[in-house]
């Protein structure tokens, strides 16, 4: 490759993610002038147009957008190693960008936003909330958080959390109706309220594992009156008393402690492994991703299992 054609494709990625050449050559403070040139000579070195350009808009043209998915997954290695040079004394900063599910989000991060900011003030921190899994180098994400089951064996991965069961709950005053399934075979008697997969689009079958049988995981199908793939709108129906939910405890623990919610088939509860915070590699790690690290096992350490 011909390296002098680098500075023309980053410059092309920049206004390609401003959306416009004033915002991007605001943002870099260079003239916009200087920005239209440089794409114009990209293009003639390229030998295609990237950009419809007019006075008012900006748009990727088909060989521009193949260029810009390409290129985004690259310059944003580039820019993770240049920010790891020399920068293990350093005070962590820059933006970490953090792919996470928004259960993890919801019981991991959010709760300790503001400890966090005060210990890492430089650090602007971006959670990309997606339920599925995630190619965290080519999103520009610097590390993900998902269930230790999900992960690739090829990822650098460390638990955050302690090991998590599927806990099975309803309100008293839908127990007290409706009266506690003794065995997951009661729950064809129950309204129990279903949740599925943003990303394969299946409804969860609830998880169990067998007294008699320990180790000996089985999950099972239910029905009920809702559907939903929110763990939150499904936690908020059960407070109303709507009906029984399966959800892993760790989304539950404020409303099981002050008795809003039950816990029921206690005996039979499944576990598996928690949440792993996980990257690419272990080496040259940026001092931001070793902060993250560094204070969510902090904080697993504190979590009470219940």
């Amino acid at each position: 490759m011909n390296p002098s054609l680098l500075p023309a494709l980053a410059w092309f990625a920049l206004v390609t993610e401003h959306g416009s050449f004033s915002r991007a050559a605001q943002a870099m403070g260079v003239s916009p002038a200087a920005l239209s040139q440089s794409l114009k000579s990209l293009e003639r070195e390229l030998g295609v147009r990237l950009l419809y350009r007019t006075t008012r808009h900006m748009s990727l043209t088909e060989a521009g957008q193949r260029l810009y998915d390409t290129l985004r997954p690259a310059l944003g290695q580039i820019t993770r190693a240049v920010d790891t040079v020399d920068d293990a004394d350093a005070a962590p900063s820059g933006l970490l960008r953090i792919n996470t599910s928004r259960l993890a989000a919801k019981g991991l991060i959010e709760p300790h936003l503001r400890e966090f900011h005060a210990r890492y003030p430089a650090i602007t921190l971006e959670l990309v909330m997606a339920d599925g899994m995630s190619n965290i180098i080519a999103d520009g994400c610097d590390a993900g958080i998902r269930l230790g089951q999900t992960l690739a064996e090829h990822m650098v991965a460390v638990p955050v959390s302690p090991p998590l069961s599927m806990a099975v709950a309803a309100s008293p005053d839908y127990l007290a109706r409706h009266g506690v399934p003794p065995t997951p075979s009661d729950l064809v008697h129950h309204n129990c309220l279903n949740y599925r997969f943003v990303g394969s689009g299946t409804l969860h079958d609830w998880e169990f594992s067998d007294p008699a049988e320990p180790g000996r995981p089985f999950t099972r199908s239910v029905a009920g009156s809702l559907v939903t793939n929110d763990d939150g709108s499904m936690i908020r129906a059960a407070l109303q008393g709507l009906g029984l939910m399966q959800v892993v405890d760790l989304a539950i623990r404020a409303p099981l402690a002050d008795g809003r919610l039950v816990r029921v088939l206690a005996a039979w509860t499944h576990r598996h492994a928690g949440f792993y915070l996980y990257a690419p590699s272990r080496e040259h790690m940026p001092a931001k991703v070793r902060a993250l690290i560094d204070f969510l096992v902090e904080k697993r350490d504190g979590i009470a299992a219940l």
